[in-house]
């Protein structure tokens, strides 16, 4: 397959589908659903494969980094981001995944200035050390706004999640105005990094998928809109 007939990215968090997979450039998977093998396999055909990694938040057992407080949505332990052993816990899984075949890693729960805005200095350095242990891979930030300009030093791209739209109780919707401008005013400033940038939307209707689209392309984001649990290729 050509890659000029490929899209830009995609986010998918289940397993197998490599034959709908090499219909993207870049993919965002999670290391446990893929052999090295595939891996390779994928790319072999030119598909850069970016495996899934959090940076503030802990799906594991119970572990001394941990915080008591959890995300209500998902269900993560919030951590203490500089806590030396999740710092090597981090690490060891940044080079797990590259050894593993992946040509890169997709950082994800970076918007720790709205939880606990005392680890950002924390993550900053969390992440700068992962971009040692990993380069040259290629590294994508989910949002992480609070650590801008910074952030943008370390990063090859930069995906904007719910930039138009989100996932609600019923559902999927648009944010409402004030929303859309406090995004607007942020992928704005986006702009003016040299830095690969996404969209990541929600919609469950082609109606919602059609603003998100129209809406990312007016602000120079190439944009994936998907479900909730990313299951969509």
């Amino acid at each position: 397959m050509a890659v000029v007939n490929r899209r830009p990215i995609c986010f998918y968090y289940g397993d197998g589908r490599l034959d709908d997979i090499l219909g993207y450039q870049r993919v965002i998977l999670q290391p446990e659903f893929y052999r090295p093998a595939e891996l390779r396999h994928l790319a072999d055909q030119d598909v850069q494969t970016l495996g899934y990694l959090s940076l503030s938040e802990d799906q594991g057992p119970p572990a001394p980094w941990q915080r008591p407080d959890r995300n209500p949505d998902w269900g993560g332990a919030f951590v203490k981001v500089g806590h030396p052993l999740w710092v090597a816990h981090v690490v060891g899984a940044a080079q797990a995944a590259i050894a593993q075949g992946f040509a890169g890693l997709f950082l994800d729960t970076l918007n720790v200035e709205l939880t606990y805005p005392e680890d950002v200095p924390h993550l900053l350095t969390l992440i700068a050390a992962v971009r040692e242990e990993a380069k040259p891979a290629y590294l994508l930030a989910n949002r992480g706004f609070g650590m801008l300009p910074r952030l943008a030093e370390i990063v090859d791209g930069i995906v904007f999640e719910s930039f138009s739209t989100r996932w609600v109780d019923d559902g999927y919707a648009p944010w409402p105005p004030d929303t859309l401008e406090f995004h607007a005013q942020i992928a704005e400033q986006l702009l003016h990094l040299e830095l690969d940038l996404y969209s990541l939307d929600y919609a469950d209707t082609p109606g919602l998928t059609d603003f998100a689209e129209r809406r990312a392309r007016q602000f120079g984001l190439q944009s994936v809109v998907s479900d909730r649990a990313l299951s969509r290729l």
